[in-house]
């Protein structure tokens, strides 16, 4: 489980296919405090940690996650939001995110406005849903959503978030991980089952 508050930018510094799986490798200033067998969202995708080396881990992407995240999609060199699960009695000072990606969506507008940016994203309708006001994970990152619409949704960025994620790298066509909120899904799905 997870808050939506990225602690670092990794950098990917290998990528190695083996059979339908990916084996991404990643430098980040908290390597040394990770451990093999821990759990932790890559641009908001859970991941298990299965090697470390110095400065640099790695972690398995199985078919599954390459089909429905944009992690199939990085080069070396490419920035990952980075979060390692929440411990038991931390302050939850985003949402519940549990790095299971539902799917992708295209950034199709950025405005900066007086500082701060807004970011536009439409995605395939699949039955998941935006409210206003409500929770939203790209890229692993918790956001309020601003403008919700069947297809599409905006969130606004504070220059901190712009800065500290990889978010001032997205730009039109970015490919982006999405989460909708847990409650929402489970909502959609009761009202399925009636």
């Amino acid at each position: 489980m997870f808050t939506g508050i990225i602690e670092h930018m990794g950098e990917v510094v290998s990528l190695q296919n083996e059979a339908e799986n990916l084996y991404i490798s990643m430098r980040t200033p908290i390597t040394q405090e990770l451990k093999i067998d821990q759990s932790v969202a890559h641009n908001g995708v859970c991941l298990t940690v299965v090697a470390i080396e110095g400065d640099i881990y790695t972690v398995t992407v199985i078919k599954e996650s390459l089909q429905k995240t944009n992690l199939g999609n990085l080069k070396v060199g490419d920035q990952v939001n980075i979060e390692r699960c929440m411990k038991l009695g931390d302050r939850l000072d985003g949402h519940l995110v549990q790095g299971h990606v539902d799917q992708t969506a295209k950034c199709v507008d950025v405005v900066e406005v007086d500082g701060s940016w807004y970011f536009t994203f439409s995605y395939e309708n699949l039955g998941n849903i935006t409210v206003e006001k409500g929770s939203i994970c790209v890229n692993g990152v918790s956001l309020t959503v601003v403008n919700s619409q069947a297809d599409s949704f905006s969130v606004a960025i504070i220059p901190y978030t712009y800065n500290h994620t990889n978010f001032h790298n997205f730009k039109i066509g970015t490919i982006v991980n999405l989460e909708f909120d847990i409650l929402g899904k489970y909502i959609v799905k009761m009202n399925q089952l009636k």
